[in-house]
């Protein structure tokens, strides 16, 4: 494999640590070369670190697209890597010539690049905006940087992420503390705390907010100093903030910094008070010399820093809540050991530079992959409808395991969703997504795609919406006179009512749909009902089956960030508005009391939907009269499981409610709003279940008394729930035998 990578040449911090790091390991493994645009420091690092460069140097673009494309004659390249504006520019100008994709790595806010400097953004910030919407593929540093992309509409199934990472092997030599401090002319007495900043001295690193901070904390402690490595076009500004805030004897500009390791080793603490960040190499640098470390909570810095165990994270702009973290960090310096030794710890296993190499490599076998793929089928990809991006966590789940499964199945494989919110699906997912209703776009799509699944779900239904079963019918049929191979993946089927509706619905399925597993028996009973015969019908289970519950320390995070305890006894009521729920509130709230009062549960009111599940706890609470948690943020669908399984007993009105906890075997009782709760309870063979309209709360309570009378056989109804899960497996099965 032969990658070449284009930067400008006058890039410094993070882009220039990243760049040089990973081409010096890269051509370990292949073959990668650097051309810069400009002669200077970073050229002359790259010489000196023994990375093969080319540099192309000329102000005229022109001049240097003709030297590029005779460079790319001579030696041919599979894959063209831009870092910058000028990167960007360059590869688009030269992606046709050399018939290769181009990626770019994102190192940072394009927007905020060029902060302070009006003309510069006009023109490299404009330019930049223009050249990247013509790229092939990016790589965000970190994910909130690839939340970024995709807020903004770049395309999700073309973003990947890469953490930056660090040599951790190869050994350091620092100078001491005092002759480092002595080098750049600091002067710092014995007992004195130096916190350090290693940043340009630009507006996006915020230096205002350190200086001010700064200015609080020495009030309390005259031991602490600041010492700044770096320079740009705000010194003077922050020399002068410095003066006027009475803290110039304190802080120590020292300009730029070439021993970055004696720098990280001579500090107490070490910053980051940015405003904008992707995941900074300052923080690994720091880490690897085990400095406590406070950051600002942007980008990637929670994917390191654990807040309160391996360091201190504020919110940007926060002077006050930095100068509490910088006074904490001052006065003990046990706790600062005690940190730096942990962030080390985690730095060395997640983000070195092995890792980042090993990783980076995979990432351009799958560009490599997806372009021959591409290039040799004329139709390809999946398209998944279903009621995505409606706040619902249950659906939600069916669509995470849906991705998931096919993902396993086919790496490569294209997938797009429609669903209602798109950007916040595509975050989620890192899928393309199509709006609903945006009916053209769709059509378009499905010219395109391979494969159309109805995704999961009680879909063909009427119950609820008229309008939602015509629109799941035509889909059906859309994607068939499309072209499209049609499934149907771990459904409900029913109600349908109205002969009309259900000859609509015999004759789509009919003549529409390839294959069709169902996720329960009672719908298998419908079908049959209906007359369809001609799909390729399974008896399957729900789709959310096929996920697995949080890990230990997340379940521990979630409940000690909610004021509950690991190991509790807590009764779970998953409730949705519906017609007829505000009649029996009280019974719900009567039921929550009378447990708390005889077994000691307290109550917890989950929400899976954000929208309304919230509306309906609320409407219990009014006349409950004890201790009580209302979770109405927890939407991830792995972490559900996790909460749930902590659970005494779960009363659920929600479908979900019950298959998430099922997995962990938590006694059930379901309260059935609509058919495909009793259908569910009946499949699983486990829980008691009532009509809403039969709910009291004496009935509440003894169904209650009957689930936890099986508490003690929570590994029989974990195993029900197995037989469940080995089921769902015949979906992708489905699909996996269509597509071949």
């Amino acid at each position: 494999m032969k990658v070449i990578h284009l930067i400008g040449g006058g890039d410094t911090g993070g882009a220039k640590t990243h760049v040089l790091n990973l081409l010096r390991a890269l051509n370990n493994s292949i073959d990668a070369r650097l051309v810069c645009f400009l002669r200077g420091e970073f050229s002359e690092d790259a010489r000196k670190m023994g990375i093969p460069i080319t540099v192309i140097e000329s102000g005229n673009p022109a001049v240097g697209l003709r030297e590029l494309k005779k460079l790319l004659r001579e030696e041919p390249v599979d894959i063209i890597h831009c870092h910058g504006a000028r990167g960007n520019l360059m590869g688009n100008l030269v992606k046709g010539f050399a018939k290769a994709p181009v990626v770019t790595t994102v190192h940072s806010d394009y927007r905020l690049d060029y902060l302070g400097r009006p003309v510069a953004m006009l023109s490299y910030g404009a330019t930049n905006m223009v050249a990247l919407r013509r790229v092939n593929y990016y790589i965000g540093v970190a994910d909130p940087m690839t939340d970024l992309l995709i807020q903004r509409n770049f395309p999700a199934s073309r973003i990947y992420t890469l953490y930056n990472g660090i040599d951790f092997k190869t050994p350091l030599h620092p100078v001491s503390r005092e002759e480092f401090f002595a080098s750049v002319g600091m002067d710092v007495a014995p007992g004195d705390v130096v916190a350090g900043i290693a940043a340009r001295l630009t507006p996006v690193k915020d230096y205002p907010t350190l200086l001010r901070a700064m200015q609080l904390a020495c009030a309390e402690n005259p031991r602490l100093k600041l010492i700044a490595a770096g320079d740009g076009e705000d010194r003077e500004k922050l020399l002068a903030l410095a003066k006027e805030l009475g803290i110039a004897q304190r802080v120590h500009f020292a300009g730029w910094v070439q021993d970055m390791a004696s720098f990280y080793n001579a500090i107490d603490i070490n910053l980051l008070t940015s405003i904008s960040e992707t995941f900074p190499y300052v923080l690994t640098e720091g880490a690897r010399m085990h400095r406590a470390t406070i950051a600002s909570n942007v980008g990637g810095v929670p994917m390191l820093i654990d807040h309160g165990e391996n360091g201190f994270i504020f919110a940007p702009g926060s002077e006050k809540e930095l100068a509490k973290y910088l006074l904490t960090l001052a006065g003990d310096e046990e706790l600062r050991r005690r940190m730096g030794d942990r962030l080390y710890e985690k730095a060395r296993q997640n983000f070195s530079i092995d890792r980042m190499v090993e990783h980076q490599i995979e990432i351009y076998e799958s560009i490599l992959a997806r372009e021959k793929r591409r290039k040799e089928r004329k139709r390809d990809g999946v398209i998944v409808c279903g009621a995505y991006g409606f706040g619902n966590a249950g659906d939600e789940a069916i669509l995470k395991s849906i991705v998931q499964s096919l993902r396993g199945m086919d790496p490569y494989l294209p997938i797009t969703v429609l669903a209602k919110k798109t950007k916040l699906l595509k975050q989620q997912t890192r899928v393309d997504a199509i709006y609903t209703l945006n009916i053209p776009k769709a059509l378009w799509a499905m010219r395109r795609s391979r494969l159309f699944i109805n995704g999961g779900g009680t879909l063909i239904q009427n119950a609820t919406s008229q309008r939602s079963l015509w629109y799941y019918l035509f889909t059906l049929r859309a994607a068939k006179s499309m072209g499209n191979l049609v499934d149907m993946y771990g459904c409900g089927i029913g109600p349908v009512t109205g002969e009309r509706n259900i000859r609509l619905v015999r004759g789509v399925l009919e003549s529409s749909v390839d294959a069709l597993t169902l996720r329960e028996e009672d719908s298998l009973a419908e079908l049959q009902k209906f007359g369809v015969s001609a799909p390729k019908i399974a008896l399957s289970s729900d789709p959310a089956f096929a996920l697995t519950p949080a890990t230990q320390r997340e379940k521990e995070a979630y409940f000690e960030g909610h004021g509950l305890v690991m190991d509790g006894k807590y009764l779970c009521f998953v409730l949705r508005t519906w017609h007829g729920f505000a009649e029996k509130a009280a019974a719900f709230a009567q039921c929550a009391r009378r447990a708390y009062d005889r077994h000691g549960l307290t109550p917890v009111f989950l929400s899976l939907n954000t929208y309304q599940d919230g509306r309906a706890a609320r409407q219990v609470l009014e006349t409950l009269d004890c201790p009580y948690h209302l979770l109405d943020d927890c939407t991830e669908p792995e972490l559900l499981i996790g909460v749930l399984g902590e659970m005494r007993a779960v009363i659920s009105m929600r479908l979900h409610g019950l298959i998430l906890s099922s997995i962990s075997g938590v006694p059930l009782v379901g309260v059935a709003y609509d058919p495909k709760i009793t259908s569910f309870i009946r499949y699983l063979g486990a829980g008691g279940c009532m009509d809403l309209a039969d709910v009291t709360a004496e009935k509440l309570l003894a169904a209650l008394e009957d689930a936890l009378g099986q508490a003690d056989r929570r590994d029989a109804l974990r195993a029900k729930a197995q037989r469940l899960m080995e089921r769902e497996q015949v979906n992708l099965e489905a699909v996996r035998q269509l597509l071949e």
